[in-house]
Formats: C-alpha cells, structure tokens, sequence
C-alpha cells in the first residue's frame, strides 16, 4: 500500500532479510530480519547512520552479496532461485546503478562511460550512439562528451553516472549516497534529477542515503538502525 492509499504491486520485495559477517569470531548482524516493499514509479530513500546496514541491504537487492537467510523478489523473480548468470542477465537488463564515487573509468570520455553497459549487452553502434548522445543531453552534458573524468567537477562526475544508467533504459535505479561527495548546492542539482528520472521517465529510484534532502525528497523513507527497519514513513500526499 502507498502513501496516498492505492494498492500496487511491489517491483521489489524483502522479507526476513538477513546478513551475517562472522568478525573475529564473532557474528555481526549487518542486516537483521529487514522486511520492506518498494513501489513502482516512486523514489525511496533508505536511511540510517553510517553502519546501520543500509549499504549491506541495497547489495542484497542488487543481487551483489548473499543472504544468511530470507529472500529478495525483483519483479516476482526470488534470486536465490536463480544462478549468477541469470542475476547478472537481470543487472544488466533491469538495474541501473549509481554510485556515491561516480564509479566512471578514467581513461574514457563521458560519452564513452555512458556507452560502456550499453556495450556490455551488444548493442548496435547506431543505437548506442543515439541512447549516449540523448541520455547525455538529457542530463546538460552533452557539450562535455568527448571530456574525461578528470576533467569534469564532481558534480558533471555524477550527472555522468546518472547518464550512464539512464542510457540502458533499465526499470529500477539503484542508487548508493549519490550526493555523499557533493555540496548542499550540486546536491541538489543531482537529487532534482534524480526525481526528474521518476516523474519523467517513469523509472523506480531506491536511493541510500543520510542526506537530509534525500529524506525530504522521497516518496517512501525506510529507516535502519543496527541493521533493523525500525521506521517507515509515507510522504504526505
């Protein structure tokens, strides 16, 4: 159920989501027994202070780390039912991916590292070039294309990262502190297009985070603490 009262069916579901680390001989929690449900077409933050298991559970959903125990859906896919051909066929197809590091590669352009999944899944030259061109544009930086990282500020770093899953067209963002490197007023640039990606491309956005702007922006806040859901909150319609 969502926050203005209508019925939908979840794009990502957990339940009983748990990891445990096994440290020096003992056993951390790093996700205790998280069970949450993300719609579709919304942004949802997932919130909580550095070690509270946020980053651990978007892994879990991405398909990236293992549970101990539980079971992550995506689309009505359970993951643990499927090999890692198939998990990385579903990153690949469905997930796109941003990173609190940018996570470009230094050598290649921004049009380059915006092609680079594109390439991954084979896609003619034609469309790729179309897809880079448009998701560039489509995010201010088409001027930049032919510039490296190095030469762009952390902030065209980012909205790069942000062309770059926006090009494969996939159904779900996953996003982990998209505006942790940043300043409040680059920040800010990133989260408007983050939300541009729900309202205008439809896309579902779930967004780790301790941002308090994340928060404010979200359809959806999951908190954790201590690897546990303790509070979910509904923004108002």
């Amino acid at each position: 159920m969502t926050a203005n009262g209508n019925a939908l069916k979840a794009i990502i579901r957990t339940e009983n989501l748990t990891r445990v680390y096994h440290l020096q001989g003992e056993d951390i929690r790093a996700v205790n027994g998280v069970s949450l449900a993300i719609y579709p077409r919304q942004m949802t933050a997932i919130v909580g202070r550095s070690g509270s298991g946020k980053t651990t559970l978007l892994n879990l959903i991405a398909g990236l780390d293992e549970p101990t125990e539980g079971e992550v859906w995506i689309m009505d896919q359970a993951l643990r039912a499927m090999d890692e051909r198939a998990r990385l066929a579903l990153r690949r197809e469905r997930l796109g991916f941003i990173f609190q590091s940018f996570g470009l590669l230094p050598l290649l352009t921004a049009a380059e590292n915006v092609s680079v999944p594109l390439r991954m899944r084979g896609l003619p030259s034609g469309e790729r070039e179309a897809r880079v061109r448009e998701a560039l544009e489509w995010v201010g930086l088409l001027r930049r294309a032919r510039h490296r990282p190095y030469e762009l500020s952390g902030g065209e770093q980012q909205r790069v990262a942000i062309a770059r899953a926006l090009a494969a067209q996939p159904q779900i963002i996953l996003a982990d502190e998209p505006t942790g490197q940043l300043d409040s007023q680059t920040g800010r640039r990133i989260l408007d297009l983050l939300r541009r990606l729900v309202n205008e491309r439809g896309m579902t956005l779930a967004v780790v985070s301790h941002d308090p702007m994340v928060m404010a922006e979200a359809d959806v806040v999951h908190e954790l603490r201590d690897g546990k859901l303790i509070e979910t909150r509904y923004k108002s319609a």
